[in-house]
């Protein structure tokens, strides 16, 4: 069992023309996962990394299931007709990746919306707030999950990845095992897989859910995911100063909606030190009255998670667990 991608996951990747779009699709089909196609409007027509390029993601999706559909050789029934060929698949299994610019992702997205695909990582920073806000909310109403923006994206070791996390190292940090991963920060999803990897034990899934103010898919929303998971026996996420995400595990816990052990570490216990206001980092760091390192490890604390004075400390809270 595993969350969110399992190896019949189809990844369409859109902007797959670009620099980081081809650097994507490598990385993910060297990892084994079955990258399909591309979308690049006006480059329909071109291959990356041996896949098709079309110029919207309905032509893609078309194409796609006609090419399938004639895979599919038509039966003979017993009365001596032919059968008509199978219905073509639904999108159920699809996986919309997004490298396009941040003027262009809106306009990306919605478009993989409407097609219902329904899980979209987004790669994409500095997208305008309230186009992530709109985009969001849109999604919601169909039913589609989005993951990011600003994520290098996702892996179930063995399975498949989406996005680029791992980087070139990818089968030295990851192997399969028992504890999830959640992130804030791209660089601390590889590095706190690195210190599992190198206690001898292994991952279930691990997601960078992304650094801007607005996500997708929250802390809690990966939580609910592991807590049905039977792979995953424990959970370890590294969070930070500023935003109200981490507010939303109390809640989740109180209500024994994530009941699994969990050990958290929050970033930026220095930034209790600066301005109301300031942003330290990713976009969703900002200073802010009651969202500190300090006031969010409390309340986790109060209802039994596991707070970790470094990150390198998370393994070790959960690995009794595992």
């Amino acid at each position: 069992m595993s969350i969110l991608i399992s190896s019949e996951t189809n990844v369409l990747i859109q902007g797959m023309t670009g620099k980081e779009g081809q650097k994507a699709a490598k990385a993910m089909l060297d990892y084994g996962i079955n990258v399909v196609c591309g979308v690049t409007p006006k480059k329909g027509g071109q291959e990356v990394e041996g896949k098709p390029v079309f110029d919207t993601v309905r032509e893609a999706l078309a194409v796609i299931a006609s090419d399938e559909g004639a895979k599919q050789s038509p039966r003979q029934e017993e009365n001596g007709e032919i059968a008509a060929s199978p219905s073509a698949p639904r999108n159920d299994n699809w996986v919309a990746v997004v490298y396009v610019p941040p003027f262009a992702a809106k306009a990306a997205i919605l478009e993989a919306i409407e097609n219902n695909i329904p899980l979209i990582n987004i790669f994409v920073e500095r997208i305008p707030i309230k186009d992530t806000a709109y985009c969001l909310a849109a999604a919601k109403e169909r039913g589609v999950r989005i993951v990011g923006p600003s994520s290098l994206g996702l892996i179930v070791p063995d399975v498949g990845r989406i996005g680029v996390v791992g980087g070139p190292l990818v089968r030295e940090i990851f192997q399969p095992g028992s504890i999830g991963v959640i992130s804030r920060s791209g660089g601390m999803t590889n590095e706190l897989s690195w210190i599992i990897r190198q206690a001898g034990l292994g991952q279930s899934a691990a997601v960078h859910v992304g650094g801007d103010l607005l996500m997708g898919t929250t802390y809690a929303d990966v939580l609910r995911l592991f807590e049905k998971d039977e792979q995953t026996k424990a959970v370890i996420i590294f969070g930070e100063h500023g935003g109200s995400y981490e507010f939303e595990i109390v809640e989740l816990i109180k209500n024994k909606e994530f009941t699994k052990p969990l050990a958290i570490y929050i970033g930026g216990k220095f930034a209790q030190m600066l301005p109301e206001g300031m942003n330290i980092g990713h976009a969703g760091a900002i200073v802010a009255r009651g969202q500190g390192a300090t006031e969010k490890e409390a309340a986790l604390k109060a209802v039994g998670a596991m707070i970790a004075d470094t990150y390198e400390e998370l393994v070790k809270l959960v690995k009794p667990f595992v």
